[in-house]
């Protein structure tokens, strides 16, 4: 993919993130009037940082919305911030982690929920919205994943090749996950089969991330791969605190930590390739 190619996906990246940041504005004067007569949900997420802090605060819809608010503005600022400083340097994981960070704004399709609920309209379309974010779930994880390798030595001249591997990984993983539109949890995720298996898939492709950067510091000799690699590290619990958590400890602890992995990521690989 030619740098001129790269730049067109960031500034439609900015383009799609912007819309959804406003009609997420929009949509927040209906919903959120809304959350004081919305039913309690039948579950509490199951992430480790929830179990914790839901020890001793309960859930809140308003917590969530601000929560997804948050996450739909990270993935704007990133992308704006990412074509900022890689519109002409050629860096071939850069594509991959704003793949990663532009994901975050569809983290806002969990609002159909309560708009279910207000305008009851029928259950596929939760269906459809369920299985698209967990799609873009594990197209975003297979894309932080491929940026890992290709900093360890992976051959990056067929980026469209690639692309295609990891939406067919990412569609076998959302086509055969069961999922229960009946039944969801307080932070907006509808339920879904095999949790435990894809949170193993999670960790595994995470931790696969972060040592291929460790490896391609050492390849390498370049050490601020392995500022990269801790960078990933506080991705990966960043999104699990704001893709899992329902109460006020959730927001602004998951993304500064969110941000602050992703401004490690990004400053440390925009200064390796910086005299390349």
């Amino acid at each position: 993919m030619t740098l001129l190619e790269r730049n067109r996906f960031f500034k439609a990246g900015i383009i799609l993130c912007a819309v959804i940041v406003l009609l997420i504005l929009i949509s927040s004067f209906i919903i959120l009037p809304f959350y004081s007569n919305m039913e309690e949900a039948s579950r509490r997420p199951a992430h480790i940082y929830q179990a914790i802090t839901g020890w001793f605060l309960n859930s809140n819809f308003y917590s969530v919305h601000i929560t997804l608010v948050f996450a739909a503005l990270f993935s704007l600022v990133a992308i704006i911030l990412i074509h900022s400083f890689f519109e002409r340097t050629h860096a071939p994981e850069i594509l991959y982690i704003s793949i990663f960070t532009v994901s975050f704004t569809f983290e806002s399709f969990r609002l159909f929920l309560p708009l279910h609920y207000i305008f009851n309209f029928p259950y596929i379309y939760l269906l459809i919205m369920s299985r698209f974010l967990l799609f873009i779930r594990y197209f975003s994880i297979f894309s932080l994943f491929t940026a890992g390798i290709c900093a360890a030595g992976l051959e990056v001249q067929k980026t469209r090749t690639i692309i295609f591997i990891i939406t067919i990984a990412a569609l076998i993983i959302t086509i055969g996950v069961p999922i229960d539109i009946l039944n969801w949890d307080t932070s907006l995720n509808i339920v879904n089969g095999y949790r435990a298996i894809f949170r193993m898939i999670e960790l595994a492709a995470f931790l696969t991330t972060t040592i291929s950067f460790f490896v391609a510091a050492k390849n390498r000799d370049t050490r601020e791969y392995r500022y990269i690699a801790i960078g990933v590290i506080l991705v990966f619990i960043g999104r699990n605190i704001l893709l899992g958590t329902d109460n006020w400890l959730g927001p602004v602890p998951g993304i500064a930590l969110l941000s602050i992995g992703t401004w490690l990521i990004c400053s440390k690989l925009h200064k390796i390739y910086l005299w390349l």
